[in-house]
């Protein structure tokens, strides 16, 4: 497709609003990691979508909260200067409950500052009645002069098309900013990294899954058969979690371990040897090298 169009989208929002799960939509195949437990995403991650003639980019960002550590506060200042560069509109996503709440009024007090068209997404419309619904229109409404309010189920689909057929209208003349090929800006490395971590907040409960961070440390394809060998080390903060990670016998590490092979060999198209170690790095969400030596820099 030869594309003559581009515009480029912000979508911010608080935690677990489906930003993520919009974005996986969008590129047409999983590049963000979603799960039902806040701060998933930690970095902004692009999404590519050609249609029509258009090159349609989107950045997902973290989800908007009060920082309790330095990795919060870094997660914030993403949100802050990706809606500060803003590209050509902003996509606000909210829940459909009927309440303008703190994170959504401290966004949108960003995004007068940016002096950008914003667009509310109300994500999540299987879960309720159109009464209900209307009621949260009504009061986004009043709240800020959106360009379109539109209800969507990002896990779903409904409403997506209408979106997308909206968000046309902003693209403007110009070349491609990235290959016609090319659904994300994350290398392949990042993204096995991210499915580990998805698998974490998966399968461990409470603080502990935020306290992990994960490092591919061996990403090599075999010359004969295309087999990738991936070697992944799992950090966390306690002594007591690293115990909690492996699991007796090993048993959780082997679950987390299985379950992100099963992802990476789909993402990749071929057969996956994965090993796993877990080390424990004390407060590393607290410790600025740390933080930069997996990537969360500005």
């Amino acid at each position: 497709m030869n594309v003559t169009k581009t515009a480029v989208f912000t979508i911010v929002g608080r935690p677990n609003t489906g930003k993520s799960t919009l974005a996986n939509r969008i590129a047409g195949e999983k590049i963000a990691i979603v799960s039902n437990k806040p701060q998933t995403t930690r970095g902004r991650i692009y999404a590519v979508c050609s249609r029509g003639g258009a090159q349609l980019v989107f950045l997902d960002t973290p989800g908007y909260h009060k920082p309790k550590n330095a990795l919060d506060e870094y997660m914030v200042k993403v949100v802050k200067n990706s809606v500060g560069d803003g590209g050509d509109a902003i996509l606000m996503m909210v829940e459909p409950i009927a309440n303008v709440g703190q994170q959504e009024s401290g966004l949108i007090s960003m995004i007068r500052a940016s002096g950008l068209p914003a667009i509310l997404v109300i994500n999540k419309i299987d879960t309720v009645s159109r009464e209900s619904l209307l009621a949260v229109m009504d009061v986004y409404s009043k709240a800020y002069d959106f360009e379109q309010l539109i209800p969507i189920s990002a896990a779903t689909g409904e409403g997506f098309e209408v979106l997308m057929d909206e968000l046309m209208k902003y693209a403007q003349d110009g070349p491609a900013l990235f290959p016609e090929d090319m659904v994300t800006d994350q290398p392949d490395r990042q993204i096995i990294a991210e499915i580990v971590r998805e698998k974490l907040l998966y399968c461990l409960e409470h603080e502990i899954p935020h306290g992990t961070a994960v490092e591919v440390t061996k990403f090599s394809e075999r010359e004969d058969s295309g087999i990738i060998d991936l070697d992944v080390t799992i950090y966390c903060e306690k002594a007591g979690h690293k115990r909690i990670i492996i699991g007796k016998n090993g048993a959780m590490l082997k679950k987390i371990g299985e379950l992100a092979r099963r992802d990476a060999e789909r993402y990749m198209g071929t057969k996956i040897y994965l090993q796993s170690w877990v080390k424990v790095k004390e407060n590393w969400r607290d410790s600025g090298a740390m933080l930069r030596n997996f990537g969360y820099n500005e």
